[in-house]
């Protein structure tokens, strides 16, 4: 039996960066992963994967060109899934070697299987072929998530899909029905328009992103039917069937009906704590198989801890990776601060969204009294040089103090643009300081000190 300081279940970002962290502390470290190589859902189904595919379409679709050479400009006129699948797989075999080279260099062991917890210190790792058995000091579980399958829906992976699926198609669909319209479903909505499917997108929430500043929102829902997207909020999918003809027949609870040749369900994510005999160790759960953790992300076992997906929100890579390091840092003794309750977000529709700090509807219902400054991405040189096709930056900001309170995009780069704000924010600046900054020229950054000069006009 292998003895180690921590042992650590899952190798996307939160388990990776959890692993590297206590490896730099001296201690021995092992990571369990299921998969055929390391990096978890984030590079091999989610992050990775979905953010190279937008890429390319984005790219030879030719759409981010075509206010300047016109609607007609493709810089290949049919693409298909090779063209896609073909870079995708590239990036995901670059990203997996850059993990297991960062793995190998910090001394992290890597144990390939199905891990199971015996009791809060020994671990079974189970292959095809035999089973090894591992004891740790601390365990960190990050397992992540798998898509949710709503009972009674005849999934095949061919026209009726979930997210991992939607990466298998063998061509691209002539139409395609997402079914729910979150951060997945409205992303890959918009790439698939852009493929040039005729997309609908059911949902049975009214503002299915209603965490997104609503001015944000209803331009994105706007742009995307500009683009003939087909919305239908406030509806629910009451059955879903294969044609006759190989299509999908798709009933709604409002008694409307359509076909489509390939439907997405998007209906969340569910921890993938199945196998790790989670209820025998006294550790909770939610209805989602989502794990209850403390602020330092320990479970109800004092030596076990969690992180990533599998605790729920926010569900970001970019904060699994920071509670990996958390977790391990803690496990060890280490002081770690906690991370920020004010983060960024990003969600990579075409166009981009992306966001810090509250929406305009909750300062409102917190009786904040704050003012508005716009940049309209149509008045950057910028955008006009780039063939960029409009979008906005808002800024929120304290009519007292003038402090800069949020940030909140949709267009080109926006999710690089919103660490601008971020970093004044985290530092407590005012909006005077984007009015009195320099900003190279041209450059879509300029947006901060329109939107600083708009909001103080305002006053």
């Amino acid at each position: 039996m292998r003895e180690y300081h921590l042992a650590v279940i899952g190798s996307g970002p939160a388990g990776q960066k959890a692993a590297i962290a206590a490896a730099k502390l001296g201690k021995q470290v092992v990571i369990v992963e299921r998969n055929p190589d390391v990096g978890g859902v984030c590079i091999h189904q989610g992050t990775i994967p979905s953010k190279a595919l937008r890429e390319v379409v984005s790219y030879l679709s030719g759409v981010r060109q075509r206010q300047v050479y016109g609607a007609a400009y493709r810089v290949k006129e049919k693409i298909t899934i090779q063209d896609l699948t073909f870079r995708t797989r590239r990036v995901i075999e670059a990203e997996v070697n850059v993990v297991r080279d960062q793995l190998i260099r910090n001394s992290v062991d890597i144990e390939a299987g199905t891990a199971s917890l015996l009791d809060p210190h020994r671990i079974a790792v189970t292959t095809p072929d035999s089973t090894v058995a591992l004891t740790a000091d601390k365990i960190i579980i990050a397992v992540g998530t798998v898509p949710d399958r709503p009972a009674g829906i005849e999934f095949d992976d061919r026209r009726i899909i979930d997210s991992d699926g939607l990466l298998n198609l063998t061509d691209v669909p002539r139409t395609m029905t997402f079914v729910g319209a979150g951060v997945v479903g409205v992303e890959y909505a918009t790439i698939f328009q852009v493929l040039g499917a005729r997309v609908t997108l059911i949902d049975g929430r009214e503002r299915p992103l209603d965490f997104v500043d609503h001015e944000i929102e209803d331009a994105l829902y706007y742009h995307m039917r500009d683009q003939e997207v087909t919305l239908r909020f406030g509806e629910r999918v009451s059955r879903v069937a294969p044609s006759a003809d190989g299509r999908v027949l798709v009933s709604l609870g409002s008694g409307k009906t359509l076909t489509t040749d390939s439907l997405m369900f998007s209906a969340g994510r569910v921890g993938a704590t199945e196998n790790l005999n989670l209820k025998e160790m006294g550790i909770r759960t939610d209805h989602r198989g989502r794990i209850k953790v403390d602020e330092m992300y320990r479970t109800d076992v004092g030596n076990i801890y969690a992180v990533g997906d599998v605790i729920g929100f926010p569900n970001l890579a970019s904060t699994s990776m920071e509670q990996g390091r958390i977790a391990a840092m803690h496990a060890f003794g280490v002081d770690a601060p906690r991370m920020s309750s004010r983060l960024p977000y990003g969600i990579y529709t075409i166009p981009e969204v992306a966001m810090i700090g509250p929406p305009e509807q909750e300062l409102t219902k917190s009786a904040v009294p704050y003012e508005v400054g716009l940049a309209p991405f149509r008045e950057l040189s910028r955008v006009q040089i780039s063939g960029g096709r409009g979008g906005m930056l808002k800024l929120l900001f304290h009519r007292e103090t003038l402090k800069l309170l949020a940030v909140h995009i949709i267009g080109q780069n926006a999710t690089e643009l919103v660490h601008i704000g971020q970093a004044i924010i985290d530092h407590g600046g005012t909006i005077e300081y984007l009015r009195d900054a320099v900003f190279n020229y041209p450059t879509l950054a300029e947006a901060y000190k329109a939107a600083a000069l708009n909001g103080l006009n305002r006053l």
